[in-house]
């Protein structure tokens, strides 16, 4: 097999296994999952993976994600995260569910539901803090209302979103909150949600604490399916794999410089003003790979290879304890942040691996 450089090694075994067994513990409260497949580019394979795992829905902020992955031949429920005004054609065309706040949007939506001869399903996203998308709870039944009157539109839900925007965590307060606003609509309404859906990989430790979960049945699983930790303190969750990606670039410069620079400073590439510590002569390695490609400051390289700084198409290393050679292979794990922009990346190659090589080694 040729390996590309930079490329980012996948293993699907990994994945399928992380999915499985989210679904086996949320599942035992009756909580279903939504792969949220963002952070991968809708990627198919990834997806069937995460399919094969048991999520019962794939959710994505992207409608052009979902029209790759349908184009790909991938049969499931698709939930499109993020509604614009401008696209409600084509997510009535391409998503079967998705989620709103706006009326406006709501309007559009059933306006192409009708031309397309469809029943549009539609979450409608709660307000619970975190201050990013939501009705606010003083308009909610409101909305709901005016909601009701929109002919090829039909509410299956409610949601929320915690610990993205505002950091606000998910805890027993605020999902006690949204299952009993549940009662409360559908006694209102004389309704039956199907689907509340109670947040993200950020509920971990709400679930693995709480004794009744509600009315809560429904998350949405990105970071914990692919890098096997819960999103509050970003620790690994028991059993779960945390190296099904990995990210490899090409060592490209290795020799020994002074570790302050010479000559009078300025601002860097990026408007920043450096800060040098004097740590004398040490061995440097740069690695082809930069910002263009990837958040820096979300890796970690393999064997603590310490991280100096990085351009748009370098990233320099301390490799004063490593034999690093021009041409050599270096490994970085990633955070959530840079396995999104790297998956983004044109310039990054995805590649398959039965097993992540640097995981061997290690």
């Amino acid at each position: 097999m040729k390996f590309f450089l930079p490329r980012i090694e996948i293993v699907l075994s990994q994945i399928r296994d992380n999915t499985r067994l989210l679904c086996e513990l949320y599942g035992k409260q009756g909580i279903s999952l939504m792969g949220v497949s963002k952070a991968v580019l809708g990627e198919p394979s990834v997806i069937e993976a995460m399919l094969q795992g048991g999520v019962k829905f794939i959710a994505d902020s992207r409608i052009e994600n979902i029209q790759k992955m349908r184009n790909a031949g991938i049969s499931t429920q698709f939930v499109l995260l993020r509604t614009p005004l401008s696209q409600a054609e084509s997510v009535v065309r391409n998503a079967d569910i998705s989620f709103n706040t706006e009326i406006e949007t709501l309007r559009k939506l059933s306006y192409f539901a009708k031309v397309q001869n469809k029943q549009h399903q539609i979450v409608i996203m709660v307000e619970m803090g975190d201050l990013r998308e939501g009705v606010m709870l003083c308009d909610l039944f409101q909305f709901i209302r005016k909601t009701l009157t929109l002919s090829h539109l039909k509410i299956v839900g409610i949601g929320c979103n915690l610990a993205c925007y505002g950091g606000v965590k998910p805890d027993g307060k605020n999902m006690h909150a949204l299952s009993e606003l549940v009662d409360r609509i559908e006694k209102e309404f004389q309704m039956s949600l199907e689907i509340v859906s109670g947040g993200n990989s950020a509920n971990y430790e709400w679930y693995k604490s709480t004794l009744n979960v509600g009315n809560i049945n429904n998350l949405r699983l990105g970071e914990s399916i692919f890098l096997g930790c819960e999103t509050v303190n970003r620790k690994a969750i028991p059993g779960l794999h945390t190296r099904a990606f990995q990210l490899v670039a090409e060592v490209i410069e290795s020799k020994k410089k002074p570790s302050l620079p010479f000559g009078e400073i300025c601002q860097d590439a990026f408007g920043n003003i450096p800060n040098f510590q004097d740590r004398g002569v040490r061995q440097r390695a740069i690695v082809a790979l930069g910002r263009q490609d990837v958040l820096v400051s979300g890796l970690q390289a393999d064997n603590k290879l310490e991280i100096l700084g990085a351009s748009s198409d370098h990233i320099i290393l301390d490799s004063q304890n490593y034999n690093l050679k021009i041409g050599d292979e270096v490994n970085f794990n990633l955070d959530y942040g840079s396995l999104l922009a790297a998956m983004t990346s044109p310039f990054i190659q995805k590649q398959f691996v039965s097993c992540n090589r640097s995981a061997i080694a290690a």
